[in-house]
């Protein structure tokens, strides 16, 4: 034992084994869409990009369906998308290739430690958090990613104005996030009002998953902040 404390991360890797196309697809893609996690160099978004197109960060994507949907529909905007799961990464990269996207990058690593350690301060336009693990048995609360410090660093990565977009379809999450984020009214304004959730945006798609949710009659919330602007040191609230 060192004595140092074991890092409480809000994701479990799952196995799965990748498909020939998921691997081919990473064999392809990869050097040319995926970025090394390096605690010790912030990313340079321009240049990773090689424009000056607002950046938006999604946050656990999955299969990537919606990620590459977004940017197929938005290329007047740039998309980092992270993801632990390596069959998640392969298929989102097989449709890259498909749909010939090139605003889209892809980090495999913790999304966390992507924003603590690689996204620079007031870089991004937009962060979307769409359907985490909610972790509903409250022993397990501690590993929901929606917590205090990731409100304030979420905060800390989003330009004036940016947005966070949140969308659970687990009711009592969906209240946890409210919670927090509403908690911090120097931070964050409620787009839809406070206690309240949002509509759906047209931006965000409507995933298989979720429809079939919404035919069994599953809520799903979502939830749209918009970050204030700073205020100038010694200014009162």
């Amino acid at each position: 034992m060192n004595g140092r404390a074991r890092k409480v991360r809000s994701f479990v890797l799952r196995g799965g084994r990748l498909t020939a196309g998921q691997q081919r697809a990473l064999e392809r893609g990869w050097p040319r869409f995926g970025v090394e996690f390096d605690a010790r160099r912030p990313l340079d978004l321009h240049a990773l990009f090689g424009d000056d197109q607002p950046v938006w960060m999604e946050i656990g994507f999955g299969n990537g369906e919606s990620l590459a949907t977004m940017a197929a529909a938005h290329p007047e905007r740039n998309w980092l998308g992270v993801e632990v799961h390596l069959p998640g990464v392969g298929r989102l990269l097989r449709r890259i290739e498909e749909l010939g996207l090139e605003n889209v990058r892809l980090l495999r690593h913790d999304a966390v430690e992507v924003l603590e350690a690689m996204i620079p301060p007031g870089a991004l336009a937009g962060l979307l958090l769409l359907f985490p693990d909610p972790w509903p048995k409250k022993r397990h609360h501690k590993r929901r990613i929606v917590q205090p410090g990731f409100v304030e660093l979420a905060a800390s990565r989003l330009r004036p104005g940016a947005l966070f977009h949140a969308a659970t379809d687990w009711e009592p999450y969906a209240e946890w996030i409210l919670e927090r984020f509403e908690a911090r009214p120097d931070l964050f304004e409620n787009l839809a009002g406070a206690g309240k959730y949002a509509e759906r945006p047209e931006t965000r798609p409507l995933t298989k998953f979720e429809a079939r949710g919404r035919r069994l009659g599953h809520p799903v919330h979502d939830l749209l902040f918009r970050r204030l602007p700073r205020r100038p040191e010694g200014a009162e609230g």
